[in-house]
């Protein structure tokens, strides 16, 4: 509201200001000789100063004017925040800053919301993840997973664009979720008032950060669980840190492994870390509580505890095998993956390749087998011998792979990875090679090419949508010269790689590898594509120079990889010891895979 003085008989001004000054001289004169006390004489003359001053402005009559807007004219938002952050409670304040807000924001008769919407049409907000439009303050939770403050100047800025939206009041303890150092650019949106609830920092607080749980491609290797914790306020206390396995209900069973860290500092950060063994599969969840030694308030327990999800696995997952030739690597690769509970192998062994047509010269395009003449066949399939011969190995039923390698998405993409041996690329139609470019970057499923005699490039597999898959070049070598005694050593990459490592130490992995078989067949190649890892290499004695032999990288959602040895097989046979790192090195590979 805007008011202005102005006067209604200003035509009367300059005469009141003449007689103003008369009056003043002749009251002055007239008290210049009086027979009075001075003091008396100067409080005579004040009071008809002041008398004649009162009736002259009555003479002018001065009246005020002012503009005030129209009731309910323009739109005023109040905006809360309903996040869960609110919950805290400050250093020596009674009360939570959510508590403190609810009190706030109480609707009563004659409060400061009342007061307001006399004169603006007041709408009511709560924001967390998202802006709401309530009622009533009375309507909010504090339960809020976020506290998007940004997000929801914007929306308010779209919602009321060209609307008399005189102003936001914003209500919050200035903790964003969405901001990092500033409000972003609002362009049109009118001022914002904020309303900050509780102090910049907590004085005391122990929070659970991020919790990280990591899960190995080793057989024997337990589930670690990294959880990070930030004690504010807490110097020379300890931090203790519970963890707890929780049933199917999401009650607490019993408390798996507990663990203490000191609190150096008035702001630390501690790391806790726990290995568990789950006895069961599937998912399971746990439950991880921290708490400080000295047991004073702290700003909120809320972020003291939370729950942690463990997926043990949700198998047997299905693995498809295709072979163009059977191979005594199906062999040792089956007895390996047997022992896996957690992995089916299934077999498309291919035991003779097509035969070649015979083409009768009285009739010209013809393309089935004249032997089936005068039969009624609907399927042209049936007719046609000019196709290889295939067996299926540990098919969940008679229908699986019945026509062969899978030429659905369907069919395919229930596999979880996919190993192609000793097969030459032309066995796969076109249609199949894209069905497995789109099965490794869609659907996120494994590829593993194998060294037989008809892969890799004596395979043809150049210029294809299978090849471009793989992580190698295919380009001849320059030196074909054949490989005898070739011996394997891992690079950097692989000692880096859990899965590719049979050993837990160093010295005993340098020793396995100094005492494994040497192997004699390898599939040479120019070299890896860029961002593709080799993790193993081979080199002939008395050589130094290293031939890639497994080589692995990523690809849209899936991982491909490439082992370029072609007898592996080789390794399970000298002696027990040996067979059994072969049978465990299989089954870590498949299960990165």
């Amino acid at each position: 509201m805007t008011g202005t003085i102005y006067l209604s008989g200003e035509e009367w001004l300059i005469p009141a200001a003449l007689v103003l000054l008369v009056g003043l001289v002749t009251v002055l004169w007239s008290y210049h000789k009086a027979p009075t006390d001075g003091r008396i004489r100067g409080a005579c003359i004040g009071l008809k100063t002041l008398g004649l001053m009162l009736l002259l402005i009555c003479l002018v009559d001065p009246m005020v004017s002012s503009k005030r807007a129209k009731r309910g004219a323009n739109l005023l938002a109040l905006v809360a925040d309903n996040s869960e952050g609110l919950n805290i409670t400050d250093s020596g304040a009674r009360l939570s800053r959510a508590e403190i807000l609810e009190q706030t924001l109480r609707t009563e008769p004659n409060n400061w919301q009342t007061k307001l919407a006399r004169d603006f049409e007041v709408k009511r907000y709560a924001f967390d993840s998202r802006l709401n439009n309530i009622d009533d303050f009375a309507e909010l939770t504090f339960d809020g997973p976020a506290s998007q403050l940004g997000d929801s100047l914007r929306t308010l800025t779209r919602r009321y664009r060209g609307q008399p939206l005189a102003g936001i009041v914003m209500f919050t303890d200035g903790v964003a979720t969405d901001l990092k150092n500033d409000l972003p650019a609002l362009t049109g949106l009118p001022r914002v008032y904020p309303v900050v609830v509780g102090e910049d920092t907590p004085k005391r607080d122990v929070a659970l950060g991020k919790i990280t749980p990591t899960q190995t491609a080793f057989e024997d290797a337990p589930v670690t669980i990294t959880a990070q914790v930030n004690a504010i306020g807490c110097k020379g206390e300890n931090i203790t840190a519970k963890l707890e396995s929780l049933n199917s209900r999401g009650e607490i069973g019993t408390m798996v492994k507990k663990k203490t860290l000191p609190a150096g500092e008035s702001e630390s950060k501690l790391t806790f870390h726990f290995q568990v063994r789950p006895a069961v599969r599937g998912i399971l969840f746990y439950r991880i509580n921290v708490s400080s030694s000295a047991g004073k308030t702290e700003a909120t327990r809320a972020n003291n505890s939370r729950v942690v999800v463990i997926d043990r696995g949700g198998g047997p997952y299905r693995v498809l095998y295709v072979s163009g030739r059977a191979n005594w690597e199906f062999k040792f690769l089956k007895r390996a993956l047997d022992e896996d509970e957690q992995v089916d192998l299934i077999g498309l062994v291919r035991i003779a390749k097509k035969e070649p047509k015979f083409t009768f010269k009285s009739r010209t395009g013809e393309g089935s087998n004249p032997l089936f003449r005068g039969f009624d066949k609907d399927s042209q399939d049936t007719e046609d011998y000019d196709k290889p011969v295939l067996i299926r190995l540990n098919t969940r039923d008679a229908d699986e792979l019945k026509t062969g390698f899978p030429a659905e998405a369907k069919e395919l993409f229930e596999y979880s990875a996919v190993i192609v041996d000793d097969l030459e690329a032309n066995f796969f139609r076109p249609s199949q090679h894209s069905l497995l470019d789109k099965y490794v970057s869609e659907r996120g499923g494994g590829l593993l090419m194998l060294g037989g005699q008809e892969s890799f490039r004596q395979g043809k597999y150049e210029r294809t949508p299978i090849g471009d898959l793989l992580p190698i070049y295919f380009d001849r070598p320059s030196d074909v010269t054949a490989l005898h005694d070739l011996r394997l050593t891992l690079t950097r990459d692989g000692w880096l790689q859990p899965w590719v490592r049979l050993r837990d130490n160093e010295s005993d992995e340098r020793r396995r590898l100094t005492e494994m078989t040497e192997f004699i067949s390898l599939n040479r190649v120019r070299g890896k594509k860029p961002g593709a890892n080799v993790l193993a290499t081979v080199h002939v004695k008395g050589d130094s120079t290293q031939h890639p032999a497994l080589v692995t990288h990523k690809l849209g959602r899936g991982r491909v990889a490439a082992i370029l040895l072609g007898d592996i097989w080789r390794w399970g046979l000298k002696d027990a010891a040996q067979h059994e790192d072969m049978d465990k090195a299989w089954r870590q590979t498949i299960r990165w895979l």
